[in-house]
């Protein structure tokens, strides 16, 4: 079979590594000789978590340009400059057969140098709403892969092929299961509501499920809640034998078969995941992101009925009414889950590896 070499560039937040490496394994599967660079950014989480997964990884020295007022933002333009030609050297040395984008920091410098040397380029777009980067380099590279319709407002129609987001395998076709109880030691006579803050965790949302804390557990649910490593050591008191707090869980498949309700980010990963899984969700978008991309993926969702959306500041004013709606109105569970399920692309993964061969 061909030997292929392929570059892999995506990071910053679980939302881009996880399609990065979901894109890996069905490059594996379908070329078993390939030989797979991943790039990103230095200091961020994708040059601890991609080794784990067996994957060789470069780090450049780049970060994001912040919308206000920063010291970092005077070092923005030499970092740039620095990563355009550190991605020169990459891509010169390793020689790909294609370069691959899934967004993150290291995304922008390495595509664009992938494009000046006319390598076939692709990138995976995850968001309804894409930020100012992919929108730049989405001139250049050769093909788009999208999660969402109407993408042509931003991209070039002949560019785009509608794909979905890479999910892991084992989410697909998920059914509760006695392991995943076990995983937890749940008690099986109780709901069991998941809160997901992102792979970082989100301190609103940490917030939010302390101060209601004593409301939540008066409609006799237990509680799997993933609050990141950084907000760890202040909540574990909460710990009890109905409420299990995280800073981080590895075994998704455990933690969505046991769930009956999510509370959960929009990242569009998230969004993805939960469409495969189809369970009851209230999602709350975080502001502090791109583009607001989160709110535009959950306001896609939330006008076919298929989530509850409520916006971080009316979490005082909406939180409750839309929390009774979600773990008591029996009729409003069923709709939430059968019309969530109309946006899952589980074949997302096989769909970008025919993308892939096309530019080969």
């Amino acid at each position: 079979m061909r030997s292929i070499k392929i570059i892999i560039s995506g990071g910053g937040t679980g939302g881009h590594i996880y399609p990065a490496l979901a894109i890996a394994s069905g490059i594996k599967d379908n070329y078993k000789n390939s030989e797979i660079l991943f790039v990103g950014a230095r200091g961020k989480m994708e040059m601890d978590r991609i080794p784990k997964e067996g994957f060789p990884i470069k780090g450049l020295w780049i970060s994001g340009f912040k919308r206000s007022l920063s010291f970092s933002n005077l070092l923005f333009p030499l970092k740039l400059i620095v990563s355009l030609f550190h991605s020169l050297l990459i891509i010169l040395r390793f020689k790909p057969h294609i370069v691959i984008g899934t967004g993150g920091f290291a995304s922008g410098p390495l595509l664009q140098v992938a494009t000046w040397l006319n390598y076939p380029t692709l990138i995976q777009e995850q968001n309804s709403y894409p930020g100012i980067t992919n929108r730049i380099l989405s001139k250049k590279v050769d093909r788009i892969c999208v999660a969402f319709e109407n993408m042509e407002k931003f991209f070039p129609k002949s560019k785009i092929k509608i794909t979905g987001n890479p999910v892991r395998d084992y989410l697909i076709n998920l059914k509760p299961n006695k392991t995943s109880r076990q995983f937890f030691d749940l008690d099986l006579n109780k709901k069991t509501l998941v809160v997901i803050g992102g792979s970082l965790g989100s301190r609103s949302i940490n917030n939010l499920i302390k101060s209601e804390l004593e409301y939540i557990m008066s409609f006799g649910l237990q509680i799997i809640w993933q609050c990141g490593t950084i907000y760890y050591e202040n909540l574990k008191r909460l710990n009890s034998k109905v409420i299990f707090i995280k800073p981080y869980i590895d075994k998704m498949e455990h933690l969505y078969s046991v769930a009956d309700f999510i509370i959960s980010r929009a990242g569009a990963g998230s969004i993805s995941e939960l469409s495969c899984v189809a369970k009851p969700s209230l999602l709350i978008p975080s502001p502090n992101v791109s583009e607001n991309h989160q709110w535009h993926n959950a306001n896609v969702l939330a006008k076919k009925n298929a989530v509850l959306l409520i916006k971080e500041e009316e979490l005082k004013k909406k939180f409750r009414s839309l929390f009774l709606q979600l773990v008591s109105d029996k009729k409003k569970q069923k709709q939430l889950k059968k019309n969530l399920k109309s946006f899952a692309l589980p074949n997302a993964t096989k769909k970008i590896v025919e993308v892939i061969k096309e530019l080969l």
